[in-house]
Protein backbone atom coordinates (compact mmCIF):
# COMPACT_ATOMS: atom_id res chain seq x y z
CA UNK A 1 0.00 0.00 0.00
CA UNK A 2 1.55 3.34 -0.68
CA UNK A 3 2.14 6.02 1.79
CA UNK A 4 0.30 8.53 0.58
CA UNK A 5 -3.10 5.67 0.16
CA UNK A 6 -2.06 4.43 3.65
CA UNK A 7 -2.60 7.97 5.21
CA UNK A 8 -5.71 8.27 3.67
CA UNK A 9 -7.26 5.19 5.17
CA UNK A 10 -6.15 6.05 8.05
CA UNK A 11 -7.45 9.41 8.12
CA UNK A 12 -10.71 7.98 7.08
CA UNK A 13 -10.48 5.32 9.91
CA UNK A 14 -9.58 8.09 12.57
CA UNK A 15 -12.98 10.14 11.43
CA UNK A 16 -14.84 7.01 11.48
CA UNK A 17 -14.00 6.59 15.24
CA UNK A 18 -12.25 3.21 13.78
CA UNK A 19 -8.60 4.63 14.37
CA UNK A 20 -7.29 2.22 17.48
CA UNK A 21 -4.06 3.38 18.64
CA UNK A 22 -2.30 0.35 20.40
CA UNK A 23 0.63 2.38 21.48
CA UNK A 24 0.09 2.57 25.30
CA UNK A 25 -1.31 -1.86 25.21
CA UNK A 26 2.53 -2.14 23.72
CA UNK A 27 3.89 -0.66 26.40
CA UNK A 28 1.70 -0.94 29.78
CA UNK A 29 2.63 -3.97 32.22
CA UNK A 30 -0.59 -5.57 33.39
CA UNK A 31 0.98 -5.12 36.81
CA UNK A 32 0.93 -1.45 36.42
CA UNK A 33 -2.84 -1.60 35.61
CA UNK A 34 -2.92 -3.68 38.71
CA UNK A 35 -1.44 -1.53 40.85
CA UNK A 36 -3.60 1.59 39.78
CA UNK A 37 -6.95 -0.19 40.45
CA UNK A 38 -5.31 -1.23 43.59
CA UNK A 39 -5.17 2.62 44.66
CA UNK A 40 -7.68 4.42 43.12
CA UNK A 41 -10.52 1.92 43.24
CA UNK A 42 -9.87 -0.36 45.60
CA UNK A 43 -10.31 1.24 48.51
CA UNK A 44 -13.77 2.46 47.58
CA UNK A 45 -14.75 -1.35 47.96
CA UNK A 46 -15.47 -3.02 51.34
CA UNK A 47 -14.27 -6.35 49.84
CA UNK A 48 -11.11 -4.19 49.63
CA UNK A 49 -8.63 -6.70 51.39
CA UNK A 50 -9.86 -9.37 49.28
CA UNK A 51 -9.68 -7.34 45.88
CA UNK A 52 -5.86 -6.91 47.19
CA UNK A 53 -5.09 -10.58 47.64
CA UNK A 54 -6.26 -11.59 44.27
CA UNK A 55 -4.43 -8.68 42.56
CA UNK A 56 -1.21 -9.83 44.41
CA UNK A 57 -1.60 -13.30 42.77
CA UNK A 58 -2.11 -11.88 39.02
CA UNK A 59 0.61 -9.71 39.57
CA UNK A 60 2.99 -12.78 40.43
CA UNK A 61 1.60 -15.11 37.87
CA UNK A 62 0.85 -12.56 34.91
CA UNK A 63 1.84 -8.85 35.97
CA UNK A 64 5.39 -8.85 34.06
CA UNK A 65 3.30 -9.41 30.72
CA UNK A 66 2.61 -5.98 28.38
CA UNK A 67 -1.71 -5.55 27.98
CA UNK A 68 -0.91 -6.61 23.88
CA UNK A 69 0.53 -9.77 25.00
CA UNK A 70 -1.59 -10.76 27.17
CA UNK A 71 -3.17 -13.44 25.26
CA UNK A 72 -5.97 -16.01 24.70
CA UNK A 73 -4.06 -18.72 25.29
CA UNK A 74 -1.81 -17.36 28.35
CA UNK A 75 -5.08 -16.64 30.28
CA UNK A 76 -6.44 -20.06 29.57
CA UNK A 77 -2.98 -21.67 30.93
CA UNK A 78 -3.98 -19.81 33.76
CA UNK A 79 -7.55 -20.67 34.04
CA UNK A 80 -6.15 -23.93 34.20
CA UNK A 81 -2.93 -23.60 36.58
CA UNK A 82 -5.75 -21.56 39.06
CA UNK A 83 -8.18 -24.40 38.79
CA UNK A 84 -6.09 -27.17 39.78
CA UNK A 85 -3.77 -25.03 42.67
CA UNK A 86 -7.47 -23.44 44.20
CA UNK A 87 -10.60 -23.96 42.77
CA UNK A 88 -12.89 -22.89 39.25
CA UNK A 89 -14.69 -20.68 41.35
CA UNK A 90 -10.98 -19.15 42.38
CA UNK A 91 -9.81 -18.95 38.70
CA UNK A 92 -13.23 -17.95 37.35
CA UNK A 93 -13.03 -14.74 39.45
CA UNK A 94 -9.59 -13.83 38.50
CA UNK A 95 -10.64 -14.40 34.71
CA UNK A 96 -13.78 -11.91 35.80
CA UNK A 97 -11.56 -9.36 37.45
CA UNK A 98 -9.03 -9.06 34.86
CA UNK A 99 -12.02 -8.68 31.77
CA UNK A 100 -13.36 -5.67 34.27
CA UNK A 101 -10.13 -4.32 34.84
CA UNK A 102 -9.29 -4.15 30.82
CA UNK A 103 -12.85 -2.90 30.04
CA UNK A 104 -11.96 0.03 32.43
CA UNK A 105 -8.16 1.14 31.16
CA UNK A 106 -10.50 0.78 27.32
CA UNK A 107 -12.81 3.07 28.73
CA UNK A 108 -11.88 5.32 30.86
CA UNK A 109 -8.01 5.45 31.02
CA UNK A 110 -7.07 5.33 27.25
CA UNK A 111 -6.06 2.08 27.12
CA UNK A 112 -7.15 0.08 24.62
CA UNK A 113 -6.53 -3.24 22.91
CA UNK A 114 -6.25 -3.33 19.23
CA UNK A 115 -8.21 -6.82 19.42
CA UNK A 116 -10.40 -6.73 21.98
CA UNK A 117 -10.57 -8.57 25.68
CA UNK A 118 -9.18 -11.80 25.67
CA UNK A 119 -11.01 -12.90 28.29
CA UNK A 120 -13.68 -12.58 26.13
CA UNK A 121 -11.85 -15.44 24.01
CA UNK A 122 -12.17 -18.21 26.62
CA UNK A 123 -14.10 -20.61 28.56
CA UNK A 124 -15.22 -19.22 31.68
CA UNK A 125 -15.06 -22.02 34.41
CA UNK A 126 -18.33 -22.76 35.11
CA UNK A 127 -19.94 -20.99 38.16
CA UNK A 128 -20.25 -23.41 41.25
CA UNK A 129 -23.64 -24.34 42.41
CA UNK A 130 -24.50 -23.27 46.06
CA UNK A 131 -23.80 -25.80 48.99
CA UNK A 132 -26.74 -27.39 50.14
CA UNK A 133 -25.24 -28.05 53.58
CA UNK A 134 -27.96 -28.02 56.25
CA UNK A 135 -27.16 -27.76 60.20
CA UNK A 136 -29.24 -30.30 62.02
CA UNK A 137 -30.35 -29.18 66.31
CA UNK A 138 -27.88 -31.82 67.17
CA UNK A 139 -25.19 -30.64 65.63
CA UNK A 140 -26.05 -27.03 66.67
CA UNK A 141 -26.27 -28.24 70.48
CA UNK A 142 -22.68 -29.70 70.05
CA UNK A 143 -21.12 -26.57 68.74
CA UNK A 144 -22.60 -24.29 71.65
CA UNK A 145 -21.20 -26.83 74.00
CA UNK A 146 -17.43 -26.51 72.19
CA UNK A 147 -17.74 -22.87 71.50
CA UNK A 148 -16.43 -19.65 73.46
CA UNK A 149 -18.91 -17.87 75.24
CA UNK A 150 -18.61 -14.47 73.09
CA UNK A 151 -19.14 -16.87 70.22
CA UNK A 152 -22.09 -18.50 71.14
CA UNK A 153 -24.78 -15.89 70.76
CA UNK A 154 -23.09 -14.91 67.01
CA UNK A 155 -23.79 -18.67 65.85
CA UNK A 156 -27.14 -17.80 67.05
CA UNK A 157 -28.43 -14.93 66.16
CA UNK A 158 -27.43 -16.74 62.43
CA UNK A 159 -29.34 -18.79 62.47
CA UNK A 160 -32.33 -17.08 63.65
CA UNK A 161 -31.49 -13.95 61.09
CA UNK A 162 -29.71 -15.06 58.23
CA UNK A 163 -27.66 -12.45 58.55
CA UNK A 164 -23.91 -12.39 57.02
CA UNK A 165 -21.02 -12.76 59.43
CA UNK A 166 -19.81 -8.96 58.85
CA UNK A 167 -23.83 -7.71 59.23
CA UNK A 168 -23.67 -9.69 62.66
CA UNK A 169 -20.40 -8.40 63.96
CA UNK A 170 -20.93 -5.05 63.03
CA UNK A 171 -24.76 -4.81 64.33
CA UNK A 172 -24.75 -1.78 67.05
CA UNK A 173 -27.04 -1.20 69.71
CA UNK A 174 -28.52 1.84 67.83
CA UNK A 175 -29.65 0.09 65.42
CA UNK A 176 -31.59 -2.65 66.80
CA UNK A 177 -34.87 -1.60 68.62
CA UNK A 178 -35.96 -4.95 70.66
CA UNK A 179 -39.37 -3.47 70.96
CA UNK A 180 -40.62 -3.07 67.21
CA UNK A 181 -38.48 -6.30 66.78
CA UNK A 182 -36.28 -4.98 63.78
CA UNK A 183 -32.44 -4.43 63.19
CA UNK A 184 -31.27 -2.03 61.15
CA UNK A 185 -28.20 -2.89 59.01
CA UNK A 186 -26.58 0.42 56.83
CA UNK A 187 -23.44 -1.81 55.08
CA UNK A 188 -24.64 -4.80 53.57
CA UNK A 189 -22.54 -6.69 50.46
CA UNK A 190 -25.28 -5.97 48.02
CA UNK A 191 -24.94 -1.63 49.01
CA UNK A 192 -28.59 -2.02 49.49
CA UNK A 193 -29.25 -0.95 53.95
CA UNK A 194 -32.09 -3.45 55.38
CA UNK A 195 -33.93 -3.52 58.26
CA UNK A 196 -34.80 -6.63 59.42
CA UNK A 197 -37.61 -8.26 61.44
CA UNK A 198 -36.79 -10.16 64.72
CA UNK A 199 -37.93 -13.46 66.19
CA UNK A 200 -38.61 -13.51 69.20
CA UNK A 201 -35.48 -16.23 70.23
CA UNK A 202 -33.19 -13.53 68.53
CA UNK A 203 -34.82 -11.08 70.78
CA UNK A 204 -34.04 -12.85 73.82
CA UNK A 205 -30.79 -13.63 72.57
CA UNK A 206 -29.93 -10.14 72.45
CA UNK A 207 -32.02 -9.13 75.87
CA UNK A 208 -29.20 -11.84 77.67
CA UNK A 209 -26.33 -9.47 76.77
CA UNK A 210 -24.65 -6.97 78.18
CA UNK A 211 -25.83 -3.93 76.39
CA UNK A 212 -24.00 -0.39 75.98
CA UNK A 213 -25.96 2.97 75.07
CA UNK A 214 -24.17 2.98 72.10
CA UNK A 215 -22.05 0.79 70.58
CA UNK A 216 -21.01 -2.69 68.88
CA UNK A 217 -23.80 -5.11 70.07
CA UNK A 218 -20.71 -8.07 69.46
CA UNK A 219 -16.77 -7.10 70.55
CA UNK A 220 -15.37 -10.02 68.40
CA UNK A 221 -13.50 -9.32 65.02
CA UNK A 222 -15.36 -11.17 62.36
CA UNK A 223 -12.03 -13.87 61.62
CA UNK A 224 -12.28 -14.59 65.19
CA UNK A 225 -15.72 -16.06 64.50
CA UNK A 226 -14.51 -17.86 61.86
CA UNK A 227 -11.45 -19.66 63.68
CA UNK A 228 -13.77 -20.25 66.88
CA UNK A 229 -16.82 -21.98 64.82
CA UNK A 230 -14.01 -23.96 63.29
CA UNK A 231 -12.41 -24.94 66.50
CA UNK A 232 -15.78 -26.27 68.17
CA UNK A 233 -16.97 -28.18 65.24
CA UNK A 234 -13.53 -29.99 65.11
CA UNK A 235 -14.39 -30.54 68.56
CA UNK A 236 -17.41 -32.39 68.33
CA UNK A 237 -16.32 -33.91 65.05
CA UNK A 238 -18.67 -32.21 62.89
CA UNK A 239 -17.28 -32.52 59.14
CA UNK A 240 -17.92 -29.57 55.92
CA UNK A 241 -19.40 -27.28 58.36
CA UNK A 242 -18.60 -23.81 57.29
CA UNK A 243 -20.07 -20.50 59.49
CA UNK A 244 -21.39 -19.37 55.96
CA UNK A 245 -23.61 -22.84 56.06
CA UNK A 246 -25.91 -20.88 59.11
CA UNK A 247 -27.12 -18.21 56.71
CA UNK A 248 -28.08 -21.25 54.35
CA UNK A 249 -29.73 -22.66 57.09
CA UNK A 250 -31.97 -19.99 58.79
CA UNK A 251 -32.89 -19.13 54.72
CA UNK A 252 -33.83 -22.12 54.35
CA UNK A 253 -35.99 -22.59 58.20
CA UNK A 254 -37.49 -18.76 56.62
CA UNK A 255 -39.01 -21.00 53.97
CA UNK A 256 -40.43 -23.76 55.54
CA UNK A 257 -42.32 -21.62 58.16
CA UNK A 258 -44.55 -20.64 54.93
CA UNK A 259 -42.43 -16.98 54.12
CA UNK A 260 -42.97 -16.27 50.34
CA UNK A 261 -39.57 -15.15 48.45
CA UNK A 262 -40.40 -11.95 48.35
CA UNK A 263 -40.17 -11.54 52.08
CA UNK A 264 -37.53 -13.96 52.52
CA UNK A 265 -35.32 -11.60 50.16
CA UNK A 266 -36.31 -8.41 52.55
CA UNK A 267 -34.96 -10.29 55.19
CA UNK A 268 -31.75 -12.05 53.90
CA UNK A 269 -31.21 -8.67 51.31
CA UNK A 270 -30.54 -11.26 48.14
CA UNK A 271 -31.50 -9.25 44.87
CA UNK A 272 -32.75 -12.08 42.15
CA UNK A 273 -34.73 -15.56 43.31
CA UNK A 274 -31.78 -16.84 41.34
CA UNK A 275 -29.68 -15.97 43.92
CA UNK A 276 -32.45 -17.05 46.49
CA UNK A 277 -32.42 -20.29 45.56
CA UNK A 278 -29.12 -21.13 45.59
CA UNK A 279 -29.19 -20.89 49.61
CA UNK A 280 -32.85 -22.39 50.10
CA UNK A 281 -32.66 -26.35 50.22
CA UNK A 282 -36.11 -27.47 51.50
CA UNK A 283 -36.03 -30.75 53.40
CA UNK A 284 -38.50 -33.51 51.57
CA UNK A 285 -40.42 -34.56 54.97
CA UNK A 286 -41.08 -31.09 55.82
CA UNK A 287 -42.78 -29.92 52.53
CA UNK A 288 -44.34 -33.40 52.42
CA UNK A 289 -46.50 -32.35 55.49
CA UNK A 290 -47.43 -29.28 54.07
CA UNK A 291 -49.39 -31.20 51.27
CA UNK A 292 -51.22 -32.96 53.87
Amino acid sequence: MGRNKWAKNTESDMERQRFIDSTLAESTLLSELLERYEHEIAPSKRSEATIKSRIKILKEELGHYTIIHLKSSTLASYREKRTRAMSKNAARKDLQFIRALLNLADKEWGITLPHGNPVDYIRLPAENHGRDRRVSEGELNAIFKNISPNVEPIVKIAVETGMRRSEITNLEWEHINLNKRTAHIPVTKTDTPRTIPLSSRAVNILRSLPRQINGKVFWVRPKTVTAAFKRACDRAEIEGLRFHDLRHEAVSRLFEKGLNPMEVSAISGHKTLQMLKRYTHLKAEDLAKKLG
